[in-house]
């Protein structure tokens, strides 16, 4: 296996450095708009990893860098806004392609998640490849548990809810998002999907249905609200469920300066005038907070991600359960130098890659993890010394 990374920023250079204990792979090209954030990410690490620059809005770039490092799988590590230039690059290199978030939604046209990519499925089936999309932990991670939960313990499902939560701080700072800022505006400002059975999927206000949830491991009661993502256009296509919804636990805070960024239009990717300058509100905003790879060291707490699933169990009794995995920053950074965010999400590709790797997990066409045999993938995540969990809730 030869992988191309594409992006060298919190949650590919975490990535690397999971990679980077595993044999699983011949050679690993990471490649990054900026060469030194690139070099940066591979120091240290041995001589299968390389390090590259790429222009990741060009299809014809990242083509051009498969071919010259006879790449057999590309793994996309930077915002969704370049999953289609990476994704369409990577069929046309005949490599396979995995990513973590999928084609971005338009709501003026009806577009939704991963639209984009689901209608290149047919394509990539007759070439033999495959595009493995939403393979970081939410989604990825998530939607596995969805599929190990239809698969072993209910036999019929009511509702698959996504819950994240954490209780992480920063110190020193007022605000400083623990993930991608441009991402997390995406995702928290567009409509969010629902899906039921009975209606298919429709959408909802920003940050509705609020709801407390109380998280494993010591986090606790956290307040969750509707937000836009991909599990809910992934889930239904593999899992029978009559409900799916996905709920973050922002915060009261953190949804105000979202809501504020909105009324100000600094959530617009479309560029402005600036003194002269052309630059994009969402960027600026980005490049004013500081970058989430760099907060590790002042960061306390866990992070928490995971899939609620209500229904009846193989013995037909009512039954409801929290299939979860927390990530304790203090040990993400003692023992891999990154964040618990960001590792969090970048141990699942790798997890993806080495089961790829070992012809665990095959297919062709466009397909999400739920699409996989789940109990390898949890198996192999345990070994990686990252354990999942499980907590039986009350049906009362």
């Amino acid at each position: 296996m030869r992988v191309l990374l594409v992006g060298a920023g919190g949650v590919g250079s975490a990535a690397v450095a999971i990679a980077a204990r595993r044999t699983f792979f011949e050679t690993m090209v990471v490649a990054d708009h900026d060469p030194q954030r690139a070099a940066r990410a591979v120091a240290g690490h041995g001589g299968r990893f390389v390090a590259a620059q790429v222009d990741a809005s060009s299809a014809d770039a990242i083509t051009a860098l498969c071919r010259e490092h006879r790449i057999t799988h590309v793994l996309n590590a930077v915002d969704p806004r370049f999953v289609m230039p990476i994704f369409d690059g990577a069929f046309a290199a005949g490599a396979d392609y995995l990513d973590m978030a999928m084609s971005l939604s338009h709501a003026d046209t009806g577009v939704r998640l991963g639209d984009e990519q689901f209608a290149q499925a047919d394509a990539w089936s007759a070439a033999g490849r495959l595009a493995l999309a939403g393979i970081g932990v939410e989604p990825g991670l998530s939607d596995v548990f969805a599929r190990y939960a239809a698969d072993e313990l209910f036999s019929e499902i009511d509702e698959i809810g996504v819950r994240d939560g954490a209780n992480l701080t920063v110190d020193g700072y007022d605000f400083a998002p623990s993930f991608s800022i441009w991402t997390t505006i995406e995702e928290c400002l567009n409509p969010p999907v629902i899906w039921e059975a009975d209606r298919g999927w429709y959408t909802t206000e920003p940050f509705s249905e609020p709801e407390v949830f109380d998280f494993p491991e010591g986090i606790g009661p956290v307040e969750c609200v509707n937000v836009e993502h991909e599990e809910v256009l992934l889930i239904p296509r593999w899992v029978k469920a009559r409900r799916v919804t996905f709920k973050y636990g922002l915060g009261e805070e953190f949804i105000d300066v979202l809501k504020t960024l909105h009324k100000l239009g600094l959530d617009s990717t479309r560029p402005v005038s600036v003194r002269g300058a052309s630059v994009s509100p969402r960027d600026l905003v980005a490049a004013c907070l500081p970058d989430p790879a760099t907060l590790g060291a002042r960061m306390r707490g866990k992070t928490c991600a995971g899939t609620w699933v209500r229904g009846l169990g193989p013995d037909g009794r009512p039954r409801e359960v929290y299939l979860y995995h927390v990530v304790d920053n203090e040990w993400s950074m003692s023992e891999y130098g990154h964040q618990a965010v960001v590792w969090q999400t970048a141990v699942n590709p790798v997890v993806a890659l080495e089961l790829l790797a070992t012809g665990t997990w095959t297919g062709a066409g466009v397909l999400g993890p739920e699409a996989l045999p789940p109990k390898p993938f949890l198996d192999l995540l345990t070994a990686y010394g990252s354990p999942w969990g499980m907590q039986e809730r009350s049906t009362a």
